[in-house]
């Protein structure tokens, strides 16, 4: 008995599933697009450099240390050779720790960049969520996020929707830029040529004389 319900309730829960519309949406395209997300990113960028350049300088001062210590030890004798030993040590146990506070599983960078991303997951949940509800998806999957999708019918995908939803595309700004021809202005209007005219006015005045 408890095989046969076993059975039901797998069958059940697969034909649930089967019946259920499903749509795709790309988390991470959909963040690529958001103007705030990237400046923060930016500032997060230039952070981790900063540090990385940081970590680079105390290595090689470590490594030149190291060396000398490694060149002078047999002159040395006695506190003094603790001493320049331990200082190597330190600064080693000083540099792993560095590593392990920033870079880690659990570091600095991943913790900024968690929080960086955390309002702006939020709200694509929400313009998800709005979506779904709209086209009665039950089932929504982020593609993004290690899913390995073959192929994807373009009804299925609603990253577009998403974004258009957020209000996040593309600045109209750049887009009337890049559609404006030479000596048309932004109303449209062929712009006036102002040289020329002044040209004509040169001649006539000239002939008048």
């Amino acid at each position: 008995m408890k095989k046969i319900a076993l059975i039901v309730t797998i069958l059940f829960t697969g034909t649930l599933i089967y019946s259920q519309k499903i749509g795709v949406v790309d988390t991470n395209y959909v963040l690529s697009k958001l103007p705030q997300y990237k400046e923060a990113e930016n500032r997060l960028n230039t952070q981790v450099t900063q540090w990385q350049s940081d970590l680079q300088r105390l290595q090689a001062e470590y490594e030149r240390k190291r060396e000398a210590f490694e060149n002078e030890k047999v002159l040395l004798v006695g506190d003094q050779l603790k001493l320049r030993e331990k200082e190597v040590v330190d600064m080693e146990t000083s540099i792993r720790n560095t590593i392990g506070a920033r870079f880690g599983t659990n570091g600095e960078v991943n913790q900024l960049r968690s929080n960086l991303t955390k309002p702006f997951q939020d709200q694509i949940w929400n313009a998800i969520k709005t979506v779904s509800t709209k086209n009665n998806l039950g089932i929504v999957l982020d593609k993004s996020n290690n899913i390995s999708v073959i192929f994807l019918d373009k009804k299925y995908d609603y990253t577009e929707a998403v974004l258009n939803l957020l209000g996040k595309t593309l600045p109209k700004t750049e887009e009337t830029k890049s559609n404006t021809r030479p000596g048309v202005n932004e109303g449209g209007r062929t712009a006036p040529k102002v040289k020329g005219a002044m040209q004509r006015k040169a001649k006539t005045a000239e002939s008048s004389k």
